[in-house]
Formats: structure tokens, sequence, C-alpha cells
């Protein structure tokens, strides 16, 4: 134990994330003050775990805030939304002007901006900050997102980079952005990874419709995978579902689980912040869109009543060559997916003026975080070459990888289509790809309907202005 106001930082609210990050920071020799709503975990935490470094138990808030060198930094730790904003509100009274509080939950970035401006009138400092890499990262070294003003990132900074994942030396962690910045990059993360997971189930299941193959050996193809480009915590983890046997049934693990992907919000939130942005973040959409499909079993079930097999039976004749074909439609689709969501960090940090480094975003998740994979480094570099890339996809090593796999993309799409499996992500991706290069697009009818029924006006291509067609009237052309 350590005497009063000498804890470094502070962590309230001990699930199993608090609970993590606090012995994270103890055992990289910070003091820190513990608390919890309820105390039997707080005692809990230091009766297993006192020996990992200095703790300082408070069973009140009055207490735990009391332990706190100045300025004063306090971690919350609760459930997003009404729970965050109860804590916030004990707080404040407690608290000092120049006093920090980091909420390190997966709060809705336009809440951490309410609270920010809210905190910023009481003289203090609010800094929403990203959390990713589960509760392993939060205890080992997670990939952290601050958030809020540079002067909280000068005292937060030492402490959160030195228990961040560490990528050859460098931690994957660093100052975002004002406001909201650091809960946006995280909730786009999060979107990132609801496309990425979409993408590999979709890459097992054709493996294992096109191969008849099992769990186990498709487990063995995607090892093979993940000592090339596609090395990635994902598709590590992905094998070692693959593999695993379900100690009840003796029956492939992913076999005896119930296919309905279940959500927390903030793949939703990435797909209604980009619809509000203008950004087409398709493949991030689609994958939302999946899991939302996968969940109403009552439609699947009366679709199969009715329609029963509509897809044609699916005979690969050359069993490697259609493995690296889905190998190549993966990275493509893959790199579509970091592509939008890149996107969309660009347009939200022009939207709230938060002057949002791409390159190193691409820093911090390369270790730490669930979506932490080889090219984000090729992603970093990218980004540091050319800041204003109008997309990753035209950047030299993305150009190069996308333009090798295009034919092998086509084939697994069409081949799926085909065959009536679903690949929506992989299509919507490719589809993606198709309209980014097109010479000319259809939107140009949509403008002529839309000006015909509604008087919405459109711009020409030989000349400047809007323009309206008479189309109830003689069909002569006026200015808009």
């Amino acid at each position: 134990m350590a005497d009063q106001a000498t804890a470094q930082i502070g962590v309230t609210g001990l699930a199993v994330m608090g609970r993590n990050l606090a012995r994270n920071l103890a055992r990289n020799g910070f003091t820190v003050a513990v608390h919890n709503r309820s105390p039997e975990r707080t005692r809990t935490l230091v009766a297993e775990h006192g020996d990992e470094g200095t703790f300082v138990p408070a069973e009140s808030l009055a207490d735990f805030v009391a332990a706190l060198e100045r300025p004063r930094a306090v971690i919350v730790m609760v459930k997003a939304g009404g729970p965050t904003d109860a804590v916030i509100d004990e707080l404040v009274p407690l608290l000092d002007a120049g006093d920090i509080v980091v909420d390190c939950g997966n709060a809705h970035f336009a809440d951490t901006r309410r609270r920010e401006e809210a905190l910023r009138e009481h003289g203090l400092h609010f800094v929403g900050t990203g959390v990713s890499g589960g509760e392993e990262g939060a205890l080992l070294g997670p990939s952290i997102m601050p958030g809020g003003s540079a002067e909280s990132y000068r005292k937060l900074g030492p402490i959160f980079e030195k228990i961040a994942a560490q990528v050859e030396g460098t931690p994957c962690c660093r100052h975002v952005g004002p406001d909201g910045a650091g809960h946006f990059v995280k909730m786009v993360h999060n979107g990132i990874e609801y496309a990425d997971m979409q993408l590999i189930a979709e890459a097992y299941d054709l493996l294992r419709v096109g191969l008849s193959a099992e769990p186990a050996e498709i487990a063995e193809i995607f090892r093979g995978w993940n000592s090339g480009e596609l090395e990635s915590f994902l598709i590590e983890i992905t094998a070692d579902v693959l593999a695993h046997t379900d100690a009840g049934t003796g029956r492939a693990f992913v076999d005896v689980v119930r296919d309905q992907a279940e959500q927390k919000g903030t793949g939703r939130w990435t797909v209604q912040i980009a619809l509000d942005l203008g950004i087409p973040i398709t493949g991030i959409a689609e994958a939302t869109f999946a899991r939302s499909l996968s969940g109403h079993a009552d439609q699947r079930e009366a679709a199969r009543a009715a329609f029963g097999d509509v897809g044609e039976k699916w005979q690969v004749s050359d069993r490697e060559a259609f493995v690296e074909d889905v190998r190549r439609a993966l990275l493509a689709s893959k790199i579509v997916a970091y592509a939008q969501g890149f996107d969309q960090i660009r347009a939200g940090s022009r939207e709230y003026d938060w002057d949002i480094d791409l390159g190193g975003t691409a820093t911090i998740w390369r270790g730490g975080c669930i979506i932490r994979a080889r090219f984000l480094d090729r992603i970093r570099q990218a980004y540091d070459e050319q800041p204003e890339l109008p997309t990753l996809l035209v950047a030299p090593w993305f150009a190069d990888t996308v333009r090798d796999g295009v034919p092998s993309w086509r084939r697994v799409v069409a081949d799926a289509a085909r065959a009536g499996v679903p690949a929506p992500a992989f299509a919507s991706s490719l589809a993606y790809f198709d309209a980014l290069r097109a010479e000319r697009l259809p939107a140009a009818l949509i403008q002529g309907l839309r000006d015909n029924f509604g008087a919405h006006t459109y711009h020409r291509v030989d000349r400047e202005g809007s323009f309206h067609t008479l189309w109830s009237g003689d069909r002569t052309e006026v200015e808009g």
C-alpha cells in the first residue's frame, strides 16, 4: 500500500477491462488508485494481484480522488452511456481545475465531444480514449487512442505509451486529436474489424463449400496464409478457432456454435456516421448488415422452406488454384475495407477540425489491437509519403496487390454467386473497386430521374452551372 496522495493515476470501474488495465499500470511501475462501486471487487483485486505493483484501494470515490497526485488523472472504466455520465457527475465536484478524466470505454464520439465541452467549463480535461486489444491487451499492452487536449496528453502520454503494445520499440499510442478524435478513430477501427471478420468468415465458407473441406483442414490453410501478406491477429486466431474440437460432442467447435453473430453497436455507429459524412464504406456496411441478417432466424428458416437450394453444384477442379484465388480475393477485399476506414477517418478529421495523422493512426494499430496486421506498416508508409493520398487503393504496393488479385477476385465472386453461397462483403468490395475506377457511372441517369420527378436540377459535362428540364412542359432546358 502507499500513503494518501501518492497515486499517479486512478482507475474506477474494476470489471475485467478496468481490472486488467489497473494491473498493467501497476506492473509498469505506476502507483494506481483503484475504486469500484462494489468495494468487494477492489478488495479482490488487491488480494489477488497486490504483489504485481503498488495499488491504493479506496472504498469511496472521495477517498479515491484524495489518493491521487495533482493534476489528478482518473480513468473511468464503466459501461458506456448513462453509467459513464453518472460516474462523471459524481466525480466532477471532487476534482480541481487542471484535473483529467479519461473515458477508456467504447463511448460514442458525439458523447465524448459533449462531455469534453461540459468538463472544460469546469476547468477540467476530458479525454475520450479508444482502447483495443480485449482483456489480454488491457493487461499485456493494448493499442491506445487518446483524444482530448494536448495539455492533458503531456501527463497521460508517458503513462499510456509505457503500458501500450510496443512494435519495434514504438508504442502503439499517440495523441490522436482534440475532443472526440480518439473515440472516433476507435469506432472506425471497430468498423474495419467488422469487415475483416466478415471477409474471413466468407473465405472460410467458400473454402468449405468449394473444397468440401472440414474445419481442421481449412485451419491449416489459414495458418499458411498467416505466414504471408495476410499475416494478422484475426487470421491467426481464425486458424485456432477452426482447429478447435468441442469436448462435449467431439465435433468441430465451429459446427456447434449457433450461426447468429452478435454486435455491440460500434459497427452500426461507423455506418451511420459514414452516411452523415457521405463516405461510401460499403464493405463495412455489408459486414454490419450480414451480422444483422444472421440474427433473423425466422426469416432465414422461411426462406429456406420457400426456396431450398437454388445454386449450382460447386465442383472445384484445381484445389490449389482455388485456394490461391480465395487468398487473393480476401487480401484485395481487406485492402478495400482499410481504405474505406481511412477515408472515413480523414472525412471526420476534416469535419471536426481534428487534424488526425493517418500514418500515425496506422502506427497505433500495428500492435495490441484486434485488427493488427502486417500491412499496417505499408499503410503507415503510404500516408507518410503522401499525406493527401486520395485513396489507399492507389498507393503503389496496394495498387499492385489489388491489380494482381482482380482476376481471382472476379472468379471467386462469380463462382459464389453461381453456387448460391453468400459472399456479400467480397462482392460489395469488388463492386466498390469497379465503381471507383469506372470512367462513367449510371449516376447520370439517377440525376435525370431526380430532375424529372422533383426538379432537383443537374450539372452538365459541357458547361458550368445547374440546369432543369421542363419535363411536363415543352422539355426545354432552363438554368436551375
